[in-house]
């Protein structure tokens, strides 16, 4: 119960006591029930809100939606886009701009930097390549455990990360590359029925096939680089500088430990593609021919432009988000109370049908050892008094009680030794052409969500917030508590 809660119900109560004191015994009967309503309104939680919650946010959604805030469209759709490399994209990522850092790595390459205005963060993105963890032995599982588990020390340690987020989308494989691979190693002399074959094959498997991509955005707040991106010379340069040094810590764990054998920070150019087909992902195989035609010697145009990267077009309905020609659903991933493997999560991201794109976004938030001190040893507290009440009314220990302590207790061991308190938030998204049920496909969400373990929550009046946590990798991510962003 939060002190709006409080005071609210007890402000509802006010008149049952006046009318007690007064004697007014008919009033203080009739008032009864409409205080225990009042009272289920404002507490009693209805798929993570409460029902007075539900009231205000759907009048601030119909709000919106008839002050046309739910709508966007595009500055380049309409014609009127000034700077190709300025952002323009809806809701809570209207607020993004993106700067050229300065050189970095060995390759002198141009890592794009990611500003955040409203939620005051500097980010930079990796597009990373794993084997994954399907075939993998077991100590060679564990060791990758492990290697996550010290990326999240790390980031701990480095006091600058706000938070790193792990997202992976499976695409639906258009064909492009086996079709320009066909076209350069075709023969003219070659057998017709293994042509067909060929054919055949190529038609049946193609869109059934599915591409995973896999990023990393590290993120950090403006408040904890601020002195030290004065130190580095002040301005986006200064902010690139520290930056810089995260991100090669950042980089030397994926590619140890975790197992990664490639780790790419993104460009301007490749930043806007994954922001492109995050929102269209059917735009993949126009970009991709593209840069192969080029590749080749072709005289054409390549990827697209930061302005251009966004949707034309987008809506926020109350239960899915539509951009351009395609709806996408969005839950909020709850984590059990017996905990969480690696490799749980895998069912989430399997496609039910041909031409589904799933997306998986992990945001892993490294706490502050002071932060985190404090918490467990509140925590602590609170089970242990809690524990001495009931053993003194005669009450018995129950198994969630005992469960409780002992995670308590285990966490307090791991933070003295020296280990980070990461806390995890996971949202899911299935994305469809609009044209199909995308109710049916946000309930099939739900079932692979159900199936892996875990409880799903529909992110019902946020679907473009919860979207652009899922879909998009560019560090926006959920709120980090009710009250506020």
């Amino acid at each position: 119960m939060t002190g709006a809660q409080l005071a609210l119900v007890t402000l509802a109560g006010v008149p049952a006591l006046l009318a007690l004191n007064a004697q007014a015994w008919s009033l203080f009967v009739l008032w009864l029930p409409v205080w225990a309503l009042l009272a289920a309104v404002l507490l009693v939680p209805v798929r993570g809100r409460s029902a007075g919650r539900w009231l205000v946010d759907l009048l601030l959604h119909t709000m919106g939606a008839l002050m046309g805030w739910t709508v966007f469209g595009s500055r380049a759709a309409s014609g009127t886009a000034e700077n190709p490399a300025e952002a323009d994209l809806p809701g809570v990522l209207a607020g993004i701009r993106t700067h050229d850092g300065p050189p970095f790595g060995q390759l002198f390459s141009r890592p794009v930097i990611v500003q955040n205005c409203a939620a005051r963060t500097w980010a930079a993105v990796a597009s990373i390549d794993h084997p994954g963890i399907g075939l993998a032995e077991p100590d060679e599982r564990n060791r990758m455990g492990a290697g996550l588990a010290e990326l999240c020390e790390l980031a701990a340690r480095t006091e600058l990360v706000d938070v790193l987020a792990l997202q992976v989308r499976t695409v639906p494989d258009d064909g492009t590359e086996r079709a320009a691979w066909e076209r350069a190693h075709t023969r003219a002399d070659a057998a017709p029925l293994a042509t067909r074959i060929n054919a055949l094959l190529g038609a049946t498997l193609t869109p059934a096939a599915v591409r995973t991509e896999a990023f990393v955005t590290v993120v950090v707040g403006e408040a904890r680089m601020s002195r030290a991106a004065r130190e580095s010379g002040g301005g986006v340069d200064g902010r690139a500088r520290v930056l810089h040094g995260v991100m090669a810590e950042v980089e030397a764990a994926l590619r140890g430990a975790v197992g990664c054998t490639a780790v790419t920070w993104l460009d301007s150019a490749a930043l806007a593609a994954a922001v492109r087909t995050g929102f269209a992902p059917g735009e993949r195989g126009q970009l991709i021919a593209a840069d192969l035609a080029a590749a080749d010697g072709a005289q054409l145009t390549t990827g697209v432009p930061m302005a251009a990267a966004g949707p034309s077009q987008a809506r926020a309905e109350v239960r899915h988000y539509a951009h351009d020609a395609w709806a996408s659903v969005t839950d909020t991933v709850l984590f059990p109370d017996s905990g969480a493997v690696l490799g749980a999560l895998a069912p989430v991201l399997v496609p039910t049908v041909a031409g589904e794109r799933r997306c998986l976004t992990v945001f892993l938030a490294p706490m502050p050892l002071d932060r985190a001190t404090r918490l467990v040893g509140r925590e602590e507290m609170s089970a242990t008094t809690g524990n001495e009440l009931r053993a003194r009314m005669g009450f018995r220990q129950r198994a969630r009680q005992r469960r409780d302590t002992e995670r308590i207790g285990a966490a307090d061991e791991k933070l003295a030794a020296g280990r980070a308190l990461v806390r995890p938030a996971v949202a899911a998204c299935v994305t469809v052409p609009a044209t199909w049920p995308v109710a049916e496909h946000g309930r099939r969400l739900d079932a692979s969500i159900r199936a892996a373990g875990y409880v799903p929550l529909r992110l019902d009046l946020a679907q473009d917030s919860g979207f652009a946590a899922a879909a998009v990798p560019l560090g926006v991510g959920l709120p980090d508590r009710r009250s506020r962003r």
